[in-house]
């Protein structure tokens, strides 16, 4: 995530290579939404310039987009590395009890009985559930995001409250 004086910038694709001689870029696509990157699309770069999606072939976890600012290959090439955004607004709603990992990240877990584990430095995707990563000094905790785990997640108050697990949250005895 990024901010800007506008609000907070999602990431939803990373531009790792031209490809072709006609603009053509690939794109590792970080977007659950399916049409993220459909034609008309507009996405932001973190330099503030604003690109649209003029055509998009999908390739598995990625995608061939050519965007109408990106005439030549010569332009492609200089986009190596950048990462595409959108606004915090441009985000579909979710079901009660599900969180974008940019909501989480930054908020304080603490055990059912008060015991910070730290803050949430990173939300690791997983094909079974979320892992928050949750860092105080040295100690790093790993807190799965489960129903039977995570009891409470207050946003605006950033705080994010779980079960005393034995071994997972607390030292075994």
């Amino acid at each position: 995530m990024s901010r800007q004086p506008g609000g907070p910038l999602i990431a939803v694709g990373r531009i790792t290579r031209a490809h072709g001689v006609r603009g053509e870029v690939k794109v590792l696509v970080l977007s659950e939404v399916e049409d993220r990157f459909s034609e008309g699309s507009r996405l932001a770069l973190e330099d503030g310039r604003t690109l649209t999606v003029e055509g998009v072939r999908r390739t598995g976890v990625g995608a061939l987009v050519r965007f109408a600012e990106v005439p030549d290959r010569t332009a492609a090439e200089s986009l190596g590395g950048a990462y595409l955004f959108v606004g915090e607004g441009d985000l579909p709603d979710l079901p009660e009890g599900s969180w974008w990992p940019h909501q989480i990240e930054g908020c304080e877990i603490v055990t059912e009985d008060g015991r910070s584990l730290g803050r949430v430095a990173e939300v690791v995707r997983t094909p079974a559930n979320d892992i928050w990563v949750a860092r105080t000094g040295d100690d790093e905790t790993l807190v799965p995001a489960l129903r039977d785990v995570v009891l409470a997640v207050d946003l605006p108050a950033r705080r994010i409250t779980v079960r005393s697990v034995p071994g997972l949250t607390e030292p075994e005895r």
